[in-house]
């Protein structure tokens, strides 16, 4: 979801999404309540009720906090997937680590590469996919393999390589796919293959794309994540991101959960 969903628009009402539709083999809808919107419950229930989709995606400002308890109370199952932790970063404001020779950075691979590193990168990302027992999280990771490589595409990606020393060619360490929107620039999916995380090396993509934001002339780079994805978040505060807003996410799901996807289902009070 992006940084103009939440913060510009203004309807509250299902939009199909027929990407997640076809991914999953379900009627996907999703609402959004941007913050500042000044929406009431009653706005939301209704957008929920109209809809006939399989699952509704709905987003949240987090000081909703007691919207929750009404949502169980519309028909079928609410299942809380977690929040979305939006950061910002003014452009040419970031704590830039200097240069090391070992790393360098180039535009988008070659598409099968994109997949290559997402897989690697985001295998173990907690999504809000995860939560819902209908989704099959491994069409999850191929979602996120689908928007990196459209962003790809289209010019908005970067990717970190690095070369140890006495190595010849230098591999793929780390990619940033973006979304450049006027004066912003929004960062999709950002991450380093799990071999050589803990290095520092996420500072040097930021870097990268700062240098990028500055070079078209943006004067804002933000970006999103799972709240519980604090390692991450530790990493945008040190570099100079600041939090700016929080959704909460659930999904509306018409009919009853069934076993999930490759999971054992947790077990009752009592059960061993």
């Amino acid at each position: 979801m992006s940084w103009q969903d939440v913060t510009e628009a203004r309807d509250v009402r299902a939009v199909a999404s027929p990407l997640e539709s076809a991914r999953f083999g379900l009627t996907v809808e999703r609402v959004t309540v941007p913050a500042g919107s000044g929406a009431s419950f009653a706005e939301v229930g209704a957008a929920v009720l109209e809809s006939a989709a399989d699952v509704v995606v709905l987003r949240y400002p987090a000081e909703h906090v007691g919207w929750f308890a009404g949502l169980t109370g519309l028909g079928g199952t609410a299942v809380f997937a977690d929040s979305l932790v939006y950061w910002r970063l003014p452009a040419g404001a970031g704590r830039a680590p200097e240069p090391v020779p070992e790393l360098s950075v180039s535009g988008p691979p070659a598409p099968a590469e994109v997949r290559e590193l997402v897989a690697a990168v985001f295998a173990a990302y907690g999504n809000h996919y995860l939560a819902n027992p209908l989704l099959d999280p491994a069409a999850a990771l191929a979602g996120y393999q689908e928007w990196a490589s459209r962003a790809a595409a289209g010019g908005g990606c970067l990717t970190l390589e690095h070369r140890e020393a006495g190595e010849g060619r230098p591999r793929l360490a780390g990619l940033a796919t973006l979304e450049d929107e006027g004066p912003r620039t929004e960062i999709l999916l950002a991450g380093v293959v799990p071999g050589l995380q803990g290095r520092g090396l996420y500072a040097h993509l930021l870097r990268a794309v700062e240098e990028r934001a500055l070079a078209r002339g943006a004067t804002e780079v933000v970006i999103s994540t799972q709240g519980h994805n604090t390692r991450v978040q530790r990493a945008w505060a040190r570099y100079g991101f600041e939090p700016v807003q929080t959704l909460l996410t659930v999904h509306l799901v018409r009919s009853p959960l069934p076993r999930a996807h490759g999971r054992d289902p947790l077990p009752l009070a009592g059960e061993r």
